[in-house]
């Protein structure tokens, strides 16, 4: 890549210089709070965070190398869900050693100035790729300019970024969130008219605020509530977790005494809420007294489908550390990747009532769960 090649000059250079001036003490680039794929022990990690494990550089204080190894920032939001695990995991697994790559790993512990900090630290290292899973959409500007400056390519996975010039990152991965809150909301729809259910009065459980799935499926959802004459009866964040949903569903339920679904924004959420719901004394399901809806189809959400708890869940898929090995082999081949490259997402259900939904005049068929459906799945 050319800035290997440029900073392989500009080594040089500076090595001629210190000969002529007597010598230098050149400080090594940090690595703070940043982790890779052996997790053997360099630097304390900051008070911050930013790491779940301990940072290594073996042989080099530099992320990138000159032996054909590929070396790879990855700042990770944090771990709080289910969904967030298997992403990581896909992550870690692709960029191993054996492959032929070097992972920074970086947990941000859900902040954004852990982020920040992470970015600088693959900058310094000279890492060949930053591949960001956004804490939030805004507040990037100045730190991916300083990749584009250091001529390091930034794939951003998951969530989206809102930066005033696109240029500022190569690529993005990830669904389309809007889109899975529509069918997630057309399939209601078709539900309740085959059910023949008058009145929607739909308790909202939202992502962590500000967070690309949160606007995408808040969207998808308050769109459907005005075409469709349904009321949204309360709407609060649950930060994805399943201790915050608890607690956001349990408030719910003693304001309004007439939820008949839930809409949460992923499936931990929805644990926390059905437990809330069942500690109430009321009852979930097809024949129960709410409705839970949720996204993620993580192994425990699509079991939860199954058995009916969570009676549809629109699938967000983790698996992405392929999908970005792919985009980087085309751009070390000298090719431009696809700048939005979405990932195809099902809609699964605890019944068959409805076989497909439609959306901007498109199909997507609705498959019911069942014991084969889970087998088949690889997350």
């Amino acid at each position: 890549m050319k800035k290997k090649i440029i900073s392989m000059l500009l080594v040089a250079c500076m090595g001629l210089s210190l000969v002529a001036c007597g010598g230098g003490n050149n400080k090594p680039a940090s690595n703070e709070g940043s982790t890779t794929e052996e997790g053997s022990e360099a630097t304390q990690p900051s008070d911050e965070g930013g790491s779940d494990e301990s940072a290594s550089n073996e042989g080099s204080d530099e992320g990138g190398s000159s032996d054909g190894v590929i070396t790879v920032g990855f700042s990770q939001v944090g771990a709080e869900s289910d969904w967030r695990t298997a992403n990581s995991e896909s992550m870690k697994s692709t960029f191993s050693e054996e492959n032929g790559y070097k992972l920074i790993f970086d947990d941000a512990q859900q902040k954004q100035e852990n982020q920040l900090t992470a970015i600088r630290n693959f900058i310094n290292q000279e890492v060949d790729y930053i591949v960001l899973a956004p804490t939030t959409e805004t507040g990037w500007d100045t730190v991916l300019q300083e990749a584009k400056d250091a001529g390091i390519p930034v794939i951003i996975v998951d969530r989206m970024v809102d930066v005033s010039d696109d240029t500022l990152y190569n690529c993005y991965v990830g669904g389309n969130f809007k889109l899975e809150g529509q069918k997630a909301c057309e399939w209601l729809k078709a539900y309740a008219d085959a059910k023949g259910i008058k009145e929607l009065n739909i308790a909202h459980i939202q992502g962590n605020i500000g967070a690309s799935a949160q606007i995408g499926r808040t969207e998808g959802l308050e769109e459907a509530a005005e075409k469709y004459g349904w009321n949204i009866v309360a709407q609060q964040s649950g930060e994805f977790t399943q201790a915050k949903g608890q607690e956001v569903m349990e408030s719910m339920l003693k304001s309004n005494d007439n939820i008949n679904v839930v809409y949460c924004e992923n499936d931990n959420e929805a644990f926390g809420a059905i437990d809330a719901i069942k500690a109430a004394g009321k009852t979930v399901g097809p024949d129960g007294d709410i409705l839970v809806m949720s996204f993620d189809t993580v192994k425990a959400g699509i079991e939860m489908t199954m058995a009916g708890d969570i009676i549809c869940n629109t699938e967000c898929n983790p698996l992405h550390g392929p999908r970005v090995e792919e985009l980087i082999k085309k751009m070390e081949a000298g090719e431009e990747p696809e700048k939005i490259a979405y990932v195809d997402e099902g809609i699964f259900t605890y019944g068959d009532e409805v076989a497909k939904v439609t959306v901007d005049g498109q199909d997507y068929d609705v498959t019911k769960v069942t014991q084969e459906v889970i087998d088949g799945r690889m997350y």
